[in-house]
């Protein structure tokens, strides 16, 4: 459990529910289990969703949401969650949750796409529907600004893992990106966490993107880390032509996914399996593609 995790489970949902919308508060109620870090999610009868924040760093995704939401969900091309309500502290609860529509579909999983081409070309598409959207006053994107905001945080993690990967490699790897030239052209929205907790798939077909807590605007290499967190190989070029990446956005957006990667893995490596696999996988492809 995080240090600073609020304690939440059904007795608490219901209660706030009951107090906050009683017409909802009668629907069945479980929780769905999730490698997510962040918040709690509970599916309420068939169609719903309640997610609860469960961390500080949590605590303003809800109200962030909900204000940009509904302005970009017309302008993207897969479904993104609809904040149908938001609650406000009570019951004990510190922070501000949501009830939300349930969106059903398959988390992905590196290494087991059944159409990685097929896939490659949606994520294409919904990263260029978000480069284009024109909506002023967004916010900077928690992963905006350039790699060095994060050098300090990717060395100590990468000395962590001495003797578990091949450390000398991903320092390698991570000055390279470094050096690479920085973003020049005005802020563009981005999502900032396409990981495959975060999207949705039917039939190896993306059809949702979740989680907008970190968007806003930036450098959009910040969302070129698909390429390594779950596509293979074969399909990167084909999700890097279609997004125009020059030889520099490419290099920060492969430092994103090398950075995250290595910064998850000590830190996540004996508490949540999922994203510790997926970082040692992102470790490993980023390295082997250099």
């Amino acid at each position: 459990m995080h240090a600073n995790e609020v304690p939440i489970d059904e007795p608490l949902v219901r209660r706030l529910l009951a107090a906050q919308f009683p017409g909802w508060a009668g629907l069945p109620l479980k929780r769905v289990e999730s490698s997510g870090t962040v918040n709690a999610v509970y599916r309420l009868g068939d169609d719903l969703a309640v997610r609860l924040p469960r961390i500080p760093e949590g605590a303003d995704d809800v109200v962030k949401e909900r204000a940009w939401l509904p302005r970009l969900a017309p302008l993207l091309p897969f479904a993104v969650p609809e904040v149908l309500a938001v609650g406000v502290p009570g019951e004990g609860y510190p922070w501000h949750w949501a009830v939300l529509r349930w969106l059903d579909g398959e988390l992905p999983v590196a290494g087991r796409l059944t159409d990685a081409g097929a896939l490659a070309a949606d994520l294409a598409g919904f990263v260029s529907a978000m480069r284009q959207v024109d909506l002023p006053g967004g916010p900077p994107a928690y992963r905006g600004g350039p790699l060095a905001t994060v050098d300090d945080e990717t060395r100590s993690a990468t000395a962590e893992l001495h003797g578990i990967i091949d450390t000398s490699a991903a320092t390698a790897a991570w000055e390279a990106a470094l050096a690479a030239p920085p973003w020049s052209g005005p802020p563009v929205w981005v999502h900032s966490d396409l990981m495959p907790m975060n999207l949705l798939t039917r039939q190896g077909r993306l059809s949702a993107v979740l989680d907008f807590a970190t968007l806003g605007t930036g450098d959009p290499a910040c969302d070129l880390i698909a390429a390594w967190n779950l596509l293979p190989a074969e399909a990167r070029p084909a999700f890097r032509d279609i997004l125009g990446a020059d030889d520099a956005m490419w290099a920060r957006g492969r430092g994103w996914a090398l950075s995250m990667a290595l910064i998850q893995l000590p830190y996540y490596r004996t508490t949540n399996p999922v994203i510790a696999g997926n970082a040692a996988y992102v470790i490993g492809e980023v390295l082997a593609a250099l």
